[in-house]
């Protein structure tokens, strides 16, 4: 592999056979685009529509559906088989559907990801799509733009490059274009060399292509990551393992019941047909489909909410989270620096709430010297500021974050810089370099035509400019203190002394100390001949003020970490920022109660298990945190029984995102590796969409197990009418389309209207739903008992109408009040502890929508004549049908004491 970062430029261009000044020809670029594909990430395991498809048949309940569907055709009962396989065809249609939607809308996300660039084509500067770029290609970075390959710098001014998304570091790295002598440096320390997916911060380059597509460092973390193996969610492990005993119980209770019936010379094919039909009842077949519906429309929900979810069945990891593990810039901030404070010799100004461009901002007492302030801030200053076209539109400020701050704040009080460059051009600069920690431009101040100096000017720099040249100079306090020998206060100059210097610096240290990044801005007059020597020093300067800045909490992220921490969910702040930084951010969201209980990654490299899980079970703040600490956190979280979500941007935050529970990657700032791995996508970045997602997530859970319930004690219900009718002499009680309509129809509908019920009012202020529990944890006993009511009245009005006439419709009695009964627990089951009478329907209206629909069913089955024929049933008498829905309200009656005994008992 070419050590591109170790060679010289003409080595480079002359290997890839490139020119600086000429670039690629076309035909030159057409032809490597064949040989090396386009400039995008592939996926060697990408979830294509067959995969997805094949992926819905591969639950425990589904194989045994399946099973079922070839029995029953086996037997000849062809109508069993076409209604299982509509089931199983439904389940499969709904889950490929949801999924694959998110699939598409991943690819919108990308599609809308990808930036122009510009390059030099047959000599000429040229703009294309950047999956058009070759190696060899001679590409222009600018302030703000993706670094679209990677690439060896031939030429770099100034230049900064953010590559946090690949190696975790916060910093931008200065770039420069001299070979490094070092043979195996790590990436970051490249500093000759760009790589695809960071981001130019800070002036400008031109680099030449030396890599594209999966070959760039990108795409070698990407093809390493497509290997990870799925694993199941514990919903998915619970229905599989729920359908593996029910696959046991049927199993063994059909033996029994086909052995008994032989021994007491029973036909043996009415035998197979009543096990067969007991196999039916044992299996829920409604179950995997109204849980994919649940799921699905949870999904849906979820991305009205900006939370796009690309695995469903992840839907319900959500409900049992109990570690939100969050990035901080762009999902706790809003990944964008703002002034807040403001310190002009010793009096403080709150600069931090939001307010459109107001010149009446401005301290009426301090007007002058905050307006020098201000002034210096935004032309000492390459950052340049978008003003919105229309006043909801964001202001787009494009550059340094740092100094598009400065600009911001300007502009926010009515300065406005392009309005300043106009009145005080720059004539001169000496640029920042990290040994001085300062930077300083040279101004013109220009007259109009009839002599005056325009407006734009502070008054003060007017009158204390020296031929009307003036110089601005930024940087850090106490290296701008070093140049400084005066200090503004107010109207007036004075000498910067001993003690002036003192209370600079200490206001410079308790800014730092609350986490803010602090600059201080000094100007002096200039000479013209200083200008036309070109000479002109960091000298004598007038020390103005000092700005502190910090990344902000989005709006509502306090909010919604406080609901978190209520419903027993720990939030944790994992940063590569400043520990000051993150301390003060996380102490005033309430993550941590101080400030200072901050770890550093470096803090837990070389700690053991042991050690690190008492670390991560005592800190909620990590700052400095490299790639590989990420994924030793989330370890140590899972290893104590922890459901981690984690949230992460960046290449680097791939392997802890696949690693977690719940990885959710970040749809705007987010490159497409971490969001291939995700199992959720937020679309606007916001750590309070997590939070709404998580109670999406709980009431999702809270639902299924309401209709899990149902379901399950419906279907107890029918496997003791099929174990207990045999001894009373009925072979057959319910016939097997019966079961199947009973299955599907009277469980499923009202089942999939459960699956809507809105969250209850304490759904954030209960503990994560446990993981380990079974889905019938403290609820199957329950499930067992209802079913046995349910069968209880069913088969005994059945059987009384048997024992008096064996050819009248005891088969349709019975059938239709387990309908009813299993209707009217529908209603029971809404809440465990609250009366239906304290729910009003109009909080789910659809429940009461699918029980009049099942009801209305149940009628024309009973009624209409090719019903009857098809389900073997009889027209009952109305004083017949009226005792049967009285029987079957009796379970509603009797779940309603149950909850008021519990009630009384809490």
């Amino acid at each position: 592999m070419a050590k591109y970062h170790q060679k010289t430029i003409e080595e480079v261009i002359k290997e890839l056979g490139s020119s600086s000044n000429e670039g690629l020809s076309g035909a030159k670029a057409k032809e490597r685009i064949e040989r090396y594909g386009l400039n995008e990430l592939t996926e060697k395991n990408g979830r294509s529509a067959w995969k997805i498809l094949l992926s819905q048949l591969k639950s425990v309940m589904v194989i045994i559906l399946i099973v079922a569907s070839v029995i029953t055709a086996f037997v000849g009962e062809l109508r069993d088989t076409i209604v299982i396989l509509a089931i199983v065809a439904l389940n499969t249609i709904l889950g490929f559907t949801q999924e694959y939607r998110a699939e598409k809308a991943m690819a919108a996300l990308k599609k809308m990801s990808v930036p122009r660039v510009k390059v030099r084509r047959d000599g000429k500067i040229v703009e294309i799509n950047s999956t058009e770029i070759v190696p060899g290609d001679i590409v222009i970075l600018e302030a703000g733009n993706i670094v679209p390959a990677d690439m060896r710098l031939i030429e770099a001014t100034n230049l900064k490059i953010q590559e946090s998304a690949l190696t975790g570091e916060s910093e931008a790295v200065e770039k420069t274009t001299k070979p490094i002598e070092e043979e195996n440096p790590s990436l970051g320390d490249r500093k000759n060399m760009a790589y695809s997916g960071t981001v130019v911060t800070y002036g400008r380059g031109v680099g030449i292509v030396t890599a594209t597509g999966m070959e760039t460092e990108l795409g070698k973390i990407a093809a390493m990551l497509q290997d990870t193996a799925e694993t199941q969610t514990p919903l998915q492990k619970n229905i599989d393992q729920l359908g593996k005993i029910l696959a046991l119980i049927a199993l063994g209770i059909v033996g029994v019941i086909f052995v008994m019936g032989l021994l007491r010379g029973e036909d043996l094919e009415l035998m197979f047909m009543t096990a067969v039909s007991f196999a039916v009842a044992a299996v829920p077949e409604g179950l995997p489909t109204v849980v994919t519906i649940a799921l699905a429309l949870g999904a849906q929900r979820m991305l009205k909410k900006n939370a796009l979810v690309r695995k469903l069945m992840a839907v319900e990891t959500l409900g049992s989270v109990t570690v939100i593990c969050s990035d901080k810039t762009g999902t706790i901030t809003e990944n964008r620096m703002k002034v807040t404070v403001v310190e002009m010799a010793g009096r403080t100004l709150d600069f931090g709430k939001e307010n459109e461009p107001d010149p009446e901002a401005l301290p009426e007492d301090d007007n002058k010297s905050f307006e020098i302030m201000l002034t210096a801030a935004a032309l000492c200053n390459d950052a340049e500021i978008k003003p919105p076209v229309h006043k909801k539109q964001q202001v787009d400020v494009i550059g340094d974050p740092t100094e598009g701050a400065l600009v911001y704040a300007a502009y926010r009080v009515g300065i406005e810089k392009s309005d300043l460059e106009q009145a005080m051009p720059r004539i001169l600069e000496i640029p920042f370099d990290s040994e001085r920690k300062r930077m300083t431009t040279i101004h013109e101040i220009k007259s109009n035509p009839k002599g005056k100096i325009p407006a734009d000017v502070p008054e003060h720099l007017r009158e204390n400019a020296v031929d009307q040249y003036v110089a601005f100079t930024k940087g850090a306090v106490d290296s701008l203190v070093e140049v400084c020998d005066r200090v503004l206060e107010g109207d007036e100059i004075h000498e910067l002394d001993d003690e002036w210097k003192r209370r600079i610096i200490e206001t410079n240290n308790n800014l730092a100390a609350n986490g803010m990044r602090v600059l201080g801005v000094a100007f002096r007059p200039v000479n013209s001949s200083e200008v036309e020597d070109k000479k002109v020093e960091e000298r004598n300067l007038i020390f103005t003020g000092i700005f502190g800045m910090m990344d902000p909490a989005r709006e509502g992220v306090k909010e919604s970490i406080m609901t978190a921490r209520e419903a027993g969910i720990r939030p944790i702040m994992i940063t590569g920022d400043h520990p000051l930084t993150a301390g003060y951010i996380a102490e005033s969201l309430t993550i941590v109660d101080d400030k200072s209980n901050v770890k550093m990654g470096r803090e837990i490299e070389n700690l053991t298990e042991e050690e690190l899980d008492r670390v991560t079970s005592e800190t909620s703040v990590y700052a400095r945190v490299a790639p590989e600490h990420k994924l030793k956190i989330v370890d140590s979280l899972q290893r104590q029984g922890n459901v981690v979500a984690m949230t992460g941007d960046g290449v680097n935050d791939a392997p802890a995102l696949k690693q977690a529970d719940i990885g959710i990657a970040m749809g705007i700032t987010g490159t497409d590796v971490t969001k291939e791995v995700a199992d959720m996508v937020l679309i606007d970045d916001n750590f309070t969409t997590i939070v709404s997602a998580i109670c999406e997530g709980r009431t999702i859970f809270d639902n299924i197990h309401k209709f899990i319930r149902y379901i399950l004690a419906s279907n107890f219900g029918e496997i003791w009418i099929m174990l207990l009718g045999p001894f009373f002499g009925i072979s057959l009680p319910l016939a097997p389309l019966q079961i199947l309509w009973l299955n599907l129809v009277t469980d499923g509908v009202p089942a999939l209207a459960l699956a809507v019920e809105p969250p209850e009012k304490d759904i954030m202020k209960r503990p994560p739903n446990p993981t380990k529990e079974h889905v019938l944890a403290n609820g199957r006993w329950n499930v067992i008992l209802i079913g046995l009511l349910l069968s209880a009245f069913s088969l005994g009005v059945g059987l009384v109408y048997w024992m008096n006439d064996i050819n009248g419709p005891w088969r349709t009695m019975l059938f239709s009040t387990l309908v009813f009964s299993q209707l009217f627990f529908a209603l029971s089951v809404r809440s465990r502890t609250k009366s239906i009478f304290n729910a009003p329907f109009k909080e789910n209206p659809s429940l009461m929508y699918a029980i009049l629909a099942s009801f209305g069913l149940q009628l024309a089955v009973i009624y209409v004549p090719f019903m009857q024929g098809l389900f073997s049933t009889q027209a009952l008498r109305i004083w017949d049908l009226l005792l049967s829905l009285a029987l079957g309200s009796a379970i509603l009656w009797i779940y309603e004491i149950k909850k008021l005994v519990t009630r009384k008992r809490q």
